[in-house]
């Protein structure tokens, strides 16, 4: 049970920390304490760089993903303090969004499909069996190697949805309104992708590796009954 509890603590720190903490802190420092709405934007922005840099040190190996988002959470800051412009501190939060989901499409095209990575586990569990019967179907089942790519697609695919929503939303709307409703198009895409992406990629790939692994399981010795 503690373990459990551990495990879904440490599932919802990210999101704390990332959505809930800046749009808090931004109310915070602009309503309560009279700043600027650059300011509080600006400020409000370091705590989720703040984390993803930690996280990198603390694990004392580069996260390709996790250096990504730093680097573009960074430059965006720059670039927004430099502009003055707190609109486009908003958009610069759909960079992140953008620059994943080409890199996922692409890597999809030239046949590595990058969601792969963060998917797999969950479908092996860690299971030796069902590590083996991954290679055999990615080696001759073309049904799964769809699967596996058509995962990576949706996810590009609504990256990139939501990077236009979010800019098209930080140029048009108040300010104030995007700050909330920018984490609430983030949390609605999630929850698209997965859904969709666990239906037509991920959930055939675990029927097809069930399945496989049933195929190939080693038949369990009959034992004689003594009469």
């Amino acid at each position: 049970m503690t373990t459990k509890t551990n495990s879904k603590r440490a599932n919802l720190a990210p999101l704390i920390v990332d959505v809930a903490v800046p749009i808090g802190a931004y109310y915070l420092l602009k309503d309560g304490l009279g700043m600027s709405t650059l300011m509080a934007l600006g400020l409000s922005s370091v705590v989720p760089a703040v984390r993803t840099g930690w996280s990198v040190v603390k694990e004392r190996t580069v996260n390709g993903l996790a250096a990504l988002i730093l680097v573009v959470n960074v430059a965006g800051l720059l670039l927004s303090f430099v502009a003055g412009d707190p609109r486009l501190m908003l958009a610069k939060d759909s960079g992140v969004s953008s620059v994943i989901g080409i890199g996922v499409l692409v890597s999809v095209a030239l046949g590595r499909p990058m969601m792969t990575a963060g998917m797999k586990p969950w479908l092996v569990k860690g299971i030796a069996e069902r590590e083996a019967a991954w290679g055999r179907l990615l080696a001759g089942s073309a049904d799964f190697r769809r699967a596996e790519r058509r995962f990576s697609v949706v996810w590009g695919v609504v990256l990139l949805t939501e990077c236009v929503l979010r800019v098209v939303g930080a140029y048009t709307l108040p300010v104030d309104t995007m700050v909330w409703l920018g984490s609430v198009v983030m949390v609605v895409s999630m929850a698209v992708a997965f859904l969709v992406s666990g239906a037509i990629g991920a959930g055939p790939m675990a029927r097809m590796l069930i399945a496989e692994t049933k195929t190939c399981a080693p038949a369990r010795p009959e034992v004689a009954l003594a009469r």
